[in-house]
């Protein structure tokens, strides 16, 4: 894969890598090749390469709605993360309104372009910087950007639809488009990025001024709640199963009796029964045939087909 260092680096390029170390479930075996995308013209280069070769290749971002089977991977990871990361202000910068008592118009709307491969958390923290909000929803939810929109993440009341206002996309031929949010038909935890495997690479997102303590409030109070509700003591994928319409997950599993229930490592969490979690040393094959189970076990019960929010690979 001498074509591969060429492209993005040797120092970019790790060859064996164990995707346990790429995933927030810190489950998964080795890729074969494992790559840190720093722009999209890499990207572009890359894939060309690949299909040509006919290698599979496979975009990841943080790893966090994501389980690798314990075989690994074929093939080539490339990794939208840290080096794809940052945002620009696409009008003025918004000078700090963050002093206690300043008066601010809550009707200005900021327009900020950022890049696929930032980590929600960091962009919640900088935006409450400056005094920015209508993206506190997504701070405490561990992917990046370019993962949220793929799936219209959503958490507490808030998606990522109600405040993106367009987004760069690409196909699997390297070709580049724009979307409107109408254009992206989002749906619940859908887009047109997943239902036609586009890769997300930036979002413009408009935000609205506020006062930086309202919105760090408002983020240490949805802090609080996720501490309260979900086990984040232990690695997980987060929420495993989509929610069906009309009932709750989390609900289903626990009157079913679910909750705790265990396959080797993996189990279904006490706290919140909606999470399948690592206990120290789960394998794919545990969180698989959990999973498996649990959604029998809730057919059976109560009729409802539970489905995966969490992606498998490998």
């Amino acid at each position: 894969m001498d074509r591969l260092a060429e492209i993005f680096g040797k120092e970019n390029v790790l060859k064996d890598e164990p995707m346990s170390r790429h995933t927030t479930f810190r489950i998964g075996g080795a890729a074969d090749f494992f790559v840190k995308v720093q722009t999209i013209s890499q990207l572009q280069e890359a894939m060309r390469y690949l299909k040509k070769e006919q290698i599979p290749f496979y975009i990841v971002g943080n790893g966090s709605n994501l389980l690798v089977r314990d075989e690994g991977v074929r093939g080539v990871v490339l990794q939208l993360g840290e080096r794809f990361s940052g945002y620009e202000f696409l009008h003025e910068t918004p000078g700090s309104v963050a002093q206690s008592g300043t008066a601010v118009d809550k009707n200005q709307i900021v327009m900020v372009r950022a890049k696929a491969g930032s980590l929600l958390g960091r962009l919640g923290k900088e935006f409450a910087e400056y005094s920015l909000s209508g993206f506190e929803f997504a701070s405490g939810i561990p992917g990046t950007l370019g993962g949220a929109v793929y799936m219209n993440a959503g958490a507490y009341g808030g998606e990522i639809k109600d405040i993106l206002v367009r987004a760069t996309l690409m196909d699997m031929d390297g070709s580049l488009f724009e979307f409107t949010n109408q254009q992206m038909q989002f749906g619940y935890r859908k887009s047109i990025a997943a239902e036609k495997n586009y890769i997300v690479l930036e979002a413009d997102l408009a935000l609205h001024v506020s006062s930086k303590e309202e919105v760090l409030a408002k983020m240490a109070e949805l802090s609080a709640q996720r501490r309260l509700k979900q086990p984040l003591e232990y690695p997980s994928a987060g929420s495993t199963f989509k929610r069906p319409e009309g009932y709750f997950a989390g609900k289903l599993i626990s009157d079913a009796g679910l909750k705790g229930f265990s396959v080797g490592g993996a189990q279904v969490s006490e706290k919140h029964a909606g999470f399948v979690i690592n206990t120290g040393n789960a394998t794919a094959a545990d969180v698989i045939a959990l999973t498996d189970a649990v959604c029998d076990k809730v057919f059976e019960k109560y009729g409802v087909k539970l489905e995966l929010e969490i992606k498998q690979l490998g």
